[in-house]
C-alpha cells in the first residue's frame, strides 16, 4: 500500500507541477489587470475580443493543458470570452502531440489533427460569441479576489498571485491525485476494453473519458488510435474534450455553476457531434 501511495503521489506531482508557471503567471497578469487597469488598457482587450477564438483555436494547440488552465482563470476575470474559451478547450492537444511522436506518426498525420481540431475549435468559439453574445469585462476580475478574500487591494500583486496560484494548485493536486488513483486500481485495459466494445455509441464514450480532467484521457485515446482499436472519429470525439485538469479551474474559480455545465454540455455536444460525423462518413487521416 506504501508503495502504491508513493508511486500515486509522484505521478500526480508529474501530472501537475508543470502547470505551476502558468497558474502564477497568469494571476500575476490579472492583478496587473486589477490594480494598473486603464482606458488604453481596456480599449485594447475589447478590440481583440473579437479574435478571440481565433487566437485561442491557434494557441491551444500547443501541447500540454497549460494554456488551456492560463485561458480559464483569463475567462473567470472575464479577459477573454466565452467562445475563446470554447475554442481553447476544443484545440487544446493535451499529451496528444508527445503520444504521436512516440509512435513515430508522420508529421503529415500529426499536423492535419491538430489543424482539425484548431478549425473546430476557432469555428465554434465563433458560434458561440455569436450565439450568446460573449463580451470582455475585465472589471469582474475582482471577483477572484473577493472568493479568495486575498486582500488584494493592500498587498502587492506578485504577493496576491502568489496566494492564488497556491490554492488554486492544491485543488488541482488533489483531484489529480484521486484520479490517477482511481485510474490506477480500475487500469487501463478495462477503460481499452469499454472503447473497443462501444461500437456507434464510441464517439460518446470517448468524449467522456476525454472529459475526465487528467491528461491520461488524452494518453489512453491516442494509445488506442495509434493501435487502431478507434477510428479517427471517435478518437476526435476524446481528444476534442480532453483540456487536461482545465475543468476543475474552472468549476474551482467560476462559481456560475449553470455556466460551467453549459461550457461543459457545448463541449461534449459539438466532441461527439464532430466525432461521429466522421465516423459516419468513414474519415481517416
Amino acid at each position: 500500500m506504501i508503495h502504491f501511495m508513493e508511486h500515486i503521489f509522484m505521478h500526480t506531482l508529474e501530472d501537475t507541477v508543470q502547470l505551476l508557471p502558468f497558474l502564477f503567471l497568469v494571476f500575476l497578469l490579472l492583478e496587473y489587470l486589477e490594480h494598473s487597469f486603464g482606458r488604453k488598457t481596456q480599449a485594447v482587450i475589447q478590440a481583440a475580443d473579437k479574435a478571440g477564438p481565433l487566437l485561442g483555436g491557434l494557441l491551444g494547440a500547443i501541447p500540454q493543458c497549460g494554456f488551456s488552465v492560463m485561458t480559464t482563470n483569463l475567462f473567470c476575470g472575464r479577459v477573454v470570452t466565452l467562445g475563446t474559451l470554447i475554442s481553447v478547450y476544443l484545440s487544446t492537444s493535451d499529451e496528444m502531440l508527445p503520444i504521436l511522436l512516440s509512435h513515430h506518426a508522420g508529421w503529415s498525420t500529426i499536423l492535419k489533427f491538430m489543424a482539425v481540431k484548431a478549425l473546430i475549435g476557432i469555428v465554434s468559439g465563433f458560434c458561440v460569441d455569436v450565439l450568446f453574445r460573449s463580451t470582455v469585462d475585465p472589471h469582474c476580475i475582482s471577483a477572484i479576489c473577493d472568493e479568495d478574500h486575498c486582500d488584494c487591494g493592500h498587498t502587492s500583486p506578485v504577493a496576491s498571485a502568489l496566494h492564488h496560484t497556491i490554492r488554486i494548485f492544491t485543488v488541482i493536486v488533489l483531484v489529480t491525485l484521486i484520479f490517477n488513483a482511481v485510474i490506477e486500481l480500475v487500469g487501463m485495459e478495462v477503460i481499452r476494453n469499454l472503447m473497443d466494445g462501444a461500437g456507434l455509441f464510441s464517439p460518446l464514450l470517448a468524449c467522456a473519458v476525454g472529459l475526465i480532467p487528467n491528461c491520461a484521457s488524452s494518453v489512453v485515446i491516442t494509445e488506442l488510435y495509434m493501435n487502431q482499436a478507434i477510428p479517427f472519429g471517435t478518437a476526435l470525439s476524446g481528444l476534442l474534450a480532453s483540456s487536461g485538469v482545465a475543468w476543475v479551474v474552472l468549476f474551482r474559480i467560476n462559481k456560475n455553476k449553470a455556466e460551467n455545465f453549459r461550457i461543459l454540455g457545448i463541449v461534449a455536444a459539438v466532441s461527439i457531434v464532430c466525432g461521429a460525423f466522421c465516423n459516419a462518413l468513414g474519415l481517416q487521416l
